[in-house]
């Protein structure tokens, strides 16, 4: 992430890690503030075993495409509403519209929970029991989803014909 402040996002990226017992790194990594650090840490991830990198930034949100820039590694980019943010719409558009040849994967505003499924996703394509816990998860979202219809009961289809 870029500052200690984008902490209360990207928690939910390492809680599905954890979920998925994926091994996974939180650091602070600032495009602007140390872009040495930055660049060492991205040209070196591969090296240290990481197969996805999660990069948090909120404001002008370099990080996710300057690390994308110097890494083969896919890059998940969570644009992050800070205190200085425009909306948060200035970290989204920073991730989202990187040009031709450096791709960011770019998830919702504050999404980190989504990244961090992502990332699993993007593991799971090559780690079986990765790939099981997915499966896993995805079928206990979709009995949260049959337990609320059950909860709701029948009449709500009904509901706009009823005078």
């Amino acid at each position: 992430m870029g500052s200690d402040s984008d902490l209360n996002v990207m928690r939910d990226a390492a809680d599905i890690l954890k979920e998925f017992s994926i091994a996974f790194e939180l650091t602070i990594v600032s495009a602007h503030r140390t872009p040495k650090r930055m660049m060492e840490y991205a040209t070196t991830a591969k090296d240290r075993g990481l197969k996805v990198i999660i990069a948090g930034a909120g404001g002008a949100a370099h990080l996710p495409g300057m690390v994308a820039a110097v890494t083969v590694l896919p890059v998940i980019g969570v644009p992050v509403k800070s205190s200085n943010s425009i909306d948060g719409w200035d970290s989204v558009l920073s991730i989202l519209q990187m040009p031709n040849g450096v791709p960011v994967a770019t998830v919702a505003l504050n999404a980190a929970k989504n990244a961090g499924i992502l990332a699993a996703q993007i593991i799971g394509t090559s780690d079986k029991k990765v790939a099981e816990k997915l499966k896993k998860y995805k079928e206990g979202l979709e009995t949260s989803v049959k337990d609320k219809v059950k909860r709701m009961g029948s009449d709500w289809m009904n509901g706009f014909d009823k005078k």
